[in-house]
Parts: structure tokens; C-alpha cells; sequence
């Protein structure tokens, strides 16, 4: 009884191989869908953000990745200097920069000035 069995399994065992163009289609597929759904895009937000920091200047008004909101006093090759308060200043790597935002920059430093001339 357990020989037909053994003989039944053995006539199968030689057909279980597939061509190799089989198997290498879905893999090529995969590759392919993996691509265009996960790597490209965030290749795309990298070269984003990374021309987005590059054009930091002084004055721009930034939010870090720590969630800190200043305006920028000072920039180097690698490290950029933040005024988050009057005459309080922090050094944060460029790459820590989320969100650069002029327009509010430019927008909140004429309300600074007309504010200091009413003031006065």
C-alpha cells in the first residue's frame, strides 16, 4: 500500500520545475511595481526638500523637524542658525529644516516693524 503512494509521488517530482523566464517575469514585475510606488516617489520628496533647503536664506522664516518656529539669522555649509525668540538663537543641522515659508517671513517682518513704529 505505502510503495503506490511512494511510485504515485516519484512520477510527479521531475514535472515541479518551472522555465526560468516562469519565475523571472514576476520577479521583473515586482521590481518594477515596487519602483514606481515606493522608490521613485521618495526619490522625488528627497530632491524636493533637498532644493528646498538649499535655498535658505537669511531672513526665511523655517519650522524644524522638532516642530521649533524661528526665522534664520546665519546659514553655513552644514549647519544653519535660528532666532526662535528675541536674542535666543539655535544651531540645527541643515537637514533638520521641514517647512520653509518667505511669504510669511516677509509678511511677519513688516507687522514687526509697523508694530515697533506704533510703539514709538
Amino acid at each position: 500500500m505505502f510503495t503506490n503512494i511512494a511510485y504515485a509521488m516519484g512520477g510527479q517530482a521531475g514535472q515541479g520545475q518551472g522555465s526560468l523566464t516562469g519565475m523571472l517575469v514576476p520577479m521583473i514585475a515586482m521590481f518594477a511595481i515596487f519602483y514606481f510606488l515606493m522608490i521613485r516617489p521618495q526619490q522625488k520628496k528627497n530632491k524636493a526638500h533637498q532644493a528646498m533647503v538649499n535655498s535658505l536664506n537669511k531672513g526665511s522664516r523655517v519650522i524644524t523637524s522638532g516642530g521649533i518656529h524661528g526665522v534664520v539669522t546665519k546659514t553655513d555649509e552644514a549647519t544653519v542658525n535660528i532666532e526662535i525668540a528675541d536674542k535666543v538663537n539655535i544651531k540645527i543641522l541643515r537637514g533638520n529644516i521641514a517647512i520653509v515659508n518667505p511669504d510669511k517671513a516677509n509678511n511677519q517682518d513688516k507687522k514687526d516693524k509697523k508694530d515697533k513704529k506704533d510703539k514709538k
